[in-house]
Order: C-alpha cells, then structure tokens, then sequence
C-alpha cells in the first residue's frame, strides 16, 4: 500500500485501490496532487476527517488516514 507523503514524484492514478494519507494530504481529493490527470476523472474532495477512511464514487479507490 502506496504512502502518499511519502512520494512527491507523479503518482500513478488508478495504480492502486487503497492509499495510506495523513493530516498533510488533508484536505483530501481525488486524483491527488501528483497524481497525472489525462486518464483520470474530475477532481472530488472527499470527507476523511471524521471516520479517518474516504472511497473515491468514481474510481473507487479508498483512503486511509493513518495519522488520525
């Protein structure tokens, strides 16, 4: 499972179905900074404050935070 802060290089979209973020990432949108964006979706930010885990509705990717 990819670390998101950890990898400031271009982030391959899609490459994965779970990434691990932290309270840097927050607010939280998917794609992702660093992230490329040709072959992607629309940006939406999703909510991951509260329950520390957010799924992308387009791409179904999930999100944990691990540094709640």
């Amino acid at each position: 499972m990819p670390k998101l802060s950890e990898k400031p290089q271009t982030i391959e979209p899609n490459a994965a179905n779970r990434y691990e973020v932290t309270r840097a990432d927050v607010p939280l949108h998917c794609p992702m900074d660093g992230m490329s964006l040709w072959n992607s979706h629309p940006r939406v930010y999703l909510p991951i404050e509260e329950t520390g885990m957010a799924k992308c509705p387009y791409c179904g990717a999930e999100y944990v935070l691990v540094d709640r």
